[in-house]
């Protein structure tokens, strides 16, 4: 079997220390890119929450038109059984 020398384990263990570095350096770079991605989530959401009370509005709009044709139908409707003069 190879002998191990004190020297062999310090280089190992340099070597080690070296990767986790490496590793801590990554993981800091993905948690910065998270954080970006959730922000851009949030905006994303928001959007949608702007756009879903935007058709929200339009659509109460849309059945006052709506109810305002259908009086105005029935109004002409019934015009022409009444007597002019």
């Amino acid at each position: 079997m190879a002998d191990v020398t004190n020297e062999l384990l310090y280089e190992v263990l340099k070597s080690i220390h070296a990767r986790m570095d490496k590793l801590d350096i990554g993981l800091s770079d993905l948690r910065s890119e998270m954080i970006t991605t959730r922000g851009a989530i949030v905006t994303v959401q928001q959007d949608v929450h702007h756009i879903y009370s935007r058709l929200a509005n339009m659509d109460q709009r849309l059945d006052h038109i709506e109810k305002r044709l259908e009086l105005r139908e029935l109004a002409e409707a019934q015009a022409r059984f009444e007597p002019h003069p």
